[in-house]
């Protein structure tokens, strides 16, 4: 039996989905980060991608024919040509690209995808001339200071190349960002132009999500027991690893990721690109993608609340009746969309004292807030709104689903499948079997 595996990697853990050609599952894995400083991420996640493919049963390993695997979108960083990180990760959250904003206006089209603080197109720009260049940047890092070559990747792109060993392939899904054109299927002037310097990282060769890539390495076959066949297939981001896993086809259709923060998208006929809302499209068949990325979320709910405490207050919260606390609820300052500002301050007060009241209005508060993203992409011109799927974490809570389909107007579900891991799965799967 050929069997195919989904790597994800989320903001807190890493996860693997084992299924078969019928889309049965017939392993999963999860693997939880530690609290560990952001230069030290990528031996977190090397650490994280071995562990959850050494909880897979051996004799599930030596069926695995195909592995795709998910990560944040825009969170990425800088290797030397061997594939070693010469600096600490940027994450997809991390605004520090603001300082380099007046260059990218300069450099990208108007509303362009990646005029966004949080792009990785601004995230490289601040590599190459923000406050702290590359080569200062470098120094101290296994000697890899000065104009020494680096490799420029996204974080899904840095962990294939760990199983496949081809350093520098990327996926249009998480070079979006970063201002790869999917309709001609490479990197515009603008960008090539843009970027030219002395101190210039290469840019990733971009592929289609779910391209053969190459075959696992042959020691980490041996290692983990992997078939010689078994191959890596060019990969996609995490949001968009849980719109396949929940078998949404239909124009119209939305995936709503209710994570540590929330992510919107819309399947189109249309496709739609706006930076001034942080809007954009990814193309999935003949069909788009149409969405945006809040900082607002799951996170923002951890912070004041325990699982337990969630769950046990979210009870005693009347769906049907509006809260009339308006919050903004950020960790901190600067969103994406439907507001794309990296200085929009978090709006969390007043607080009240009763702990459901609390709760109930920044429940209220995301609700609006994912409602106003939809709404967006409608204006400007996206498939109307027929349905919403959530996944992620706050896919559990019904009381919730309950607010949200009150200010959604269309009905709210939870797909059979919600993990990112079994869309990467899928992922694999159909590459494998075209």
């Amino acid at each position: 039996m050929n069997l195919y595996l989904g790597i994800d990697f989320g903001t807190t853990g890493a996860r693997s989905t084992i299924i078969d050609s019928q889309g049965t599952i017939h392993c999963q894995t999860e693997y939880t980060f530690a609290n560990a400083q952001q230069p030290e991420l990528p031996s977190v996640w090397q650490n994280a991608l071995w562990a959850v493919i050494e909880q897979i049963p051996p004799s599930i390993r030596n069926q695995v024919s195909a592995i795709a695997l998910d990560g944040t979108s825009s969170t990425v960083m800088l290797c030397d040509t061997d594939g070693v990180p010469v600096c600490e990760p940027i994450l997809y959250n991390d605004a520090r690209g603001a300082a380099v904003t007046e260059t990218l206006r300069a450099i990208a089209p108007a509303n362009h995808t990646v005029l966004s603080a949080t792009s990785s197109l601004a995230k490289l720009l601040w590599f190459c001339r923000g406050g702290a260049p590359v080569p200062a940047l470098c120094d101290g890092w296994g000697g890899h200071g000065g104009t020494a070559p680096t490799v420029f990747l996204h974080q899904a792109d840095w962990l294939a190349f760990l199983l496949h060993g081809k350093l520098g392939i990327s996926d249009y899904h998480n070079a979006l960002k970063l201002g790869f054109d999917v309709d001609t299927l490479c990197y515009p002037d603008w960008l090539i132009q843009g970027i030219a310097g002395a101190v210039t990282p290469k840019l990733p060769q971009v592929v289609a999500p779910g391209t053969p890539v190459g075959e696992v390495k042959v020691e980490l076959g041996d290692r983990f027991g992997f078939p010689r066949h078994c191959t890596v297939y060019a990969g996609t981001t995490d949001s968009i690893a849980a719109f396949l896993a929940s078998g949404v086809n239909s124009p119209g259709e939305a995936v709503t990721s209710l994570g540590s923060t929330l992510a919107v998208k819309l399947l189109s006929h249309t496709r739609v690109d706006d930076s001034r809302y942080g809007i954009y499209s990814h193309k999935l068949g003949d069909l788009w993608l149409v969405g945006g990325a809040s900082n607002t979320g799951g996170a923002v709910l951890r912070h004041f609340f325990t699982d337990t405490e969630l769950e046990h207050y979210s009870t005693q919260i009347d769906p049907e009746q509006e809260s009339l606390l308006d919050y903004y609820p950020l960790l901190k300052k600067g969103d994406r969309f439907p507001i794309n500002d990296p200085n929009l301050p978090p709006k969390l007060e007043p607080r009240p004292t009763d702990s459901v009241e609390f709760l109930h209005g920044l429940l209220e508060s995301i609700a609006r807030i994912e409602a106003r993203g939809y709404q967006l992409l409608q204006e400007l011109g996206a498939t109307p709104l027929t349905k919403v799927y959530t996944a992620g974490g706050g896919a559990r809570n019904q009381v919730w689903s309950a607010i949200r389909q009150r200010y959604l107007k269309v009905p709210v579900e939870t797909p059979v499948q919600t993990a990112a891991a079994y869309g990467a799965a899928l992922l694999a799967m159909r590459s494998a079997t075209d």
